[in-house]
């Protein structure tokens, strides 16, 4: 499937960016994939390629898993993949993750419940929560910086809210649409982007506690990656301010 045609709409779908990550997806897709086989529910699997120079293997591995690829022609950016991803499903309820699966997919059922039953507009996965579970070890840079981070984000950006960046979050159809429509930050800035945006149209978040299952995709320079992704704070502001979130 090449999904450049819309289908019907169907219960959930799972977005996946991926950039130069086919080994994890190799290893972990399955899981995801098993797991979403035992739903009773109608799901759809898609894989946005940001320009990953692979001769072709995210590909080859969407085909094998029959999901849906859709590909930049150039590397732009987590957020440019995701919000790719997002307006091209099909789903009532549409979820985006990493390549390398990296939280038990159980959390999915709560995600459905909360966006599903409960009627929040969107369901956030927090490291930070009673119950969850996080075991990466990191240096006393890294860990100052992404304290840095996600205290001014925190603070002064998503409303007290300090693991912007977790790498699951789910939104009923009607609010992806609506923020994706309208979001411009292509890379990792854009989960604070998404929040700011959230958090502007009073729309009703739900954060949930997640265990981490696998850490294949964590290569990021989280020191230098947060103090670029600092930058783009004004910038979100500053579009903010200039008009470009207005509802289309």
């Amino acid at each position: 499937m090449n999904g450049t045609e819309k289908k019907p709409p169907i219960y959930l779908s799972v977005v996946i960016g991926s950039y130069n990550s086919s080994l994890a997806l190799s290893k972990n897709l399955g899981i995801l994939i098993s797991w979403l086989k035992t739903k009773s529910v109608s799901w759809e699997l898609i894989i946005v390629d940001d320009g990953s120079a692979d001769k072709g293997e995210t590909e080859k591995i969407a085909k094998k898993y029959n999901a849906i690829y859709l590909k930049n022609g150039q590397n732009l950016g987590k957020g440019s993949a995701i919000r790719k991803g997002m307006l091209n499903a099909n789903g009532r309820f549409r979820l985006f993750t990493d390549a390398d699966i990296p939280y038990e997919p159980e959390v999915i059922d709560q995600f459905l419940h909360y966006l599903d039953f409960k009627e929040f507009h969107m369901v956030v996965g927090d490291r930070t929560l009673d119950g969850a579970s996080y075991f990466t070890k990191v240096g006393k840079i890294r860990s100052w910086a992404s304290r840095l981070f996600s205290f001014i984000v925190g603070r002064f950006i998503a409303g007290g809210m300090f693991d912007t960046q977790c790498g699951i979050k789910g939104f009923r159809a009607e609010v992806a649409e609506d923020i994706f429509s309208v979001s411009r930050i292509n890379r990792f800035a854009f989960d604070v982007e998404t929040l700011y945006i959230s958090l502007k149209r009073n729309y009703d978040i739900k954060r949930l506690p997640v265990k981490l299952r696998s850490q294949d995709g964590n290569t990021v320079n989280v020191a230098k990656t947060s103090l670029i992704m600092l930058t783009d704070i004004p910038r979100i502001i500053y579009y903010y301010y200039r008009g470009n979130y207005r509802k289309k």
